[in-house]
């Protein structure tokens, strides 16, 4: 389970963002990098029960470095306020549709799918959603989804892709150029509670028919 000590030190952090602080609480740092590490390593089994394309997966290629990318940002602050992972086949360096676990005081999170693809997968994906709508619709408009999450979100067309036809009845889907869902856990009592990995497990099976289906896509599409 996540440990208030790692939640105090992300709060603590967030308040002083920089290197002489870092530093000089790095024994922190390294305890809650090894909770983290450990939380994942406890989703990625639960989530292989169900998901056999995670079996096998090590935490230390999921969970993401908390050193920020400052090089082009205009916020130069040098760590992340939060910790996370991406459970997808190869880790959190791979383009495969996986699950986003994202841990931070007071927006904690759960998102799967696939964020911002090449414009040959996107293709892929758009012909499989053409090809075979009800398939994917019992992915995403089913009570096991749409209970859970609000939807699929991600920046869109303003017009139809090229090669599909406006009135398409998956226009909204066709359309968009990322496609993701997320649930939100706000409240830091359930993400330090004994049950949140089970929880997010649940999440990420509901999520699962989705994944595969991305993930169907880009295997088989042309």
């Amino acid at each position: 389970m996540l440990k208030k000590e790692t939640l105090t030190f992300l709060k603590t952090l967030d308040k002083n963002n920089d290197r002489e602080w870092f530093n000089a609480h790095k024994d922190q740092f390294t305890a809650a990098k090894e909770n983290i590490a450990a939380f994942t390593g406890n989703l990625i089994a639960l989530i292989s029960k169900f998901d056999p394309d995670i079996s096998g997966t090590l935490a230390a290629d999921c969970v993401f470095r908390i050193y920020r990318d400052v090089r082009f940002s205009k916020n130069k602050n040098p760590y992340k306020n939060n910790l996370g992972a991406y459970i997808a086949p190869g880790g959190r360096k791979s383009t495969s549709p996986g699950y986003y676990f994202h841990f931070q005081p007071g927006h904690s999170f759960i998102a799967a799918g696939l964020h911002m693809p090449d414009s040959a997968d996107l293709l892929k994906v758009r012909k499989a959603i053409d090809t075979m709508p009800k398939e994917f619709l019992k992915t995403v408009e089913v009570k096991s989804f749409t209970e859970r999450f609000d939807g699929l979100h991600g920046e869109k067309l303003k017009l139809m892709p090229k090669g599909f036809p406006a009135d398409h009845p998956q226009i909204e889907y066709l359309k968009m150029k990322s496609m993701t869902a997320h649930r939100e856990y706000k409240d830091d009592k359930i993400a330090l509670a004994r049950d949140y990995p089970k929880l997010l497990a649940a999440d990420a099976k509901a999520l699962y028919p989705f994944i595969s289906f991305l993930r169907s896509a880009l295997r088989s599409g042309k």
